[in-house]
């Protein structure tokens, strides 16, 4: 399906340099706050306080959050959980108040508010599961990453593969620097959205560099940098139609899926956003740069290339 097609090849090569700066200054940018301001963990990963409360009606998830804000929690995480009588409760770990403290302080002010709640249970994360966390989403990550270069190297060639985790990684630091330098909580649905942002990303890398391939099959005088602009050029109604519809999908979650998915849609749409300029600006020009050409992509039959092979020229 393709709404337009455009004619003639845009020369997205051409300014690659130019983009890959710009890419490279929004990476580096995105590494220096992460590593002078640092990611906002949620309750997941530094500890804390986690309440179940039951209603005898549906509860209003955004009065119970109002309600426990005012307490002095201001990153109070509030969802339902099984049906919408029962709500989650996770309070961060302040100092010099315990963990009964909390919860006490917070069951008192619900029940002002509405008497009819019910404490159902509570009970406190230590910083030692966060630990485990952190180094379980490290471990998925990495795992993510190692089986990208596998893939793209067994189906393509080691420098797709090695371009595409290039460009997977920028898209990844970039959505991580956002989330530092403007202090948004970096929750496990964030980390999921990370994720996820790397296995869409991966995609769309897929189909370029299979079209790449297409066309060096097909355009033999081409040059390499002519069949990645080719390449890029005839994908592009699909790579408008994909992600204006993945995005519209993830925008009615930002918009109208509370404040449970807000941190997780924003995140996937600057993963989307970013992973069909990395795919274009990124992946397929490091793959230029690491000298990909036809001769990686198709193989050669020892006839046309073998002078002395007695068979050489011979037709069948």
């Amino acid at each position: 399906m393709e709404f337009f097609r455009i004619k003639k090849d845009i020369p997205f090569m051409k300014h690659a340099l130019i983009f890959n700066a710009i890419s490279f200054i929004t990476f580096a940018l995105a590494v220096f706050f992460l590593f002078s301001r640092g990611l906002h963990l949620s309750v997941e990963f530094t500890g804390g306080t986690v309440m179940e409360v039951a209603y005898s009606q549906p509860a209003e998830l955004a009065k119970v959050r109002e309600t426990v804000s005012k307490l002095g929690f201001p990153d109070v995480q509030v969802q339902n959980f099984g049906t919408a009588r029962d709500v989650m409760i996770r309070l961060p770990v302040q100092k010099g108040v315990t963990s009964a403290q909390q919860s006490e302080r917070v069951i008192a002010a619900l029940k002002e508010a509405d008497p009819g709640v019910a404490l159902r249970r509570t009970e406190f994360v230590g910083p030692q599961v966060g630990d485990e966390l952190v180094q379980g989403g490290l471990m998925a990550l990495g795992m993510v990453v190692l089986g990208i270069v596998i893939y793209l190297a067994l189906r393509f060639e080691w420098k797709f593969g090695v371009a595409a985790i290039i460009a997977n990684l920028h898209d990844v630091v970039i959505i991580l620097g956002f989330f530092a330098f403007f202090q948004w909580e970096f929750s496990l649905s964030v980390l999921a959205a990370v994720l996820a942002v790397l296995g869409y990303s991966v995609n769309e890398s897929v189909v370029i560099f299979d079209r790449i391939r297409e066309a060096f099959r097909r355009y033999r005088k081409m040059s390499t940098h002519e069949v990645i602009d080719h390449a890029i050029t005839s994908t592009m109604s699909r790579t408008i139609i994909t992600h204006a519809s993945t995005e519209a999908m993830v925008l009615s979650m930002f918009f109208f899926g509370g404040p449970s998915l807000h941190y997780f849609a924003l995140a996937l749409t600057i993963g989307i956003l970013f992973g069909i300029y990395s795919s274009v600006f990124v992946a397929a020009a490091i793959a230029m740069w690491l000298g990909v050409k036809r001769e990686d992509l198709i193989k050669t039959p020892r006839s046309e290339t073998d002078p002395n092979d007695p068979n050489a020229g011979a037709t069948v």
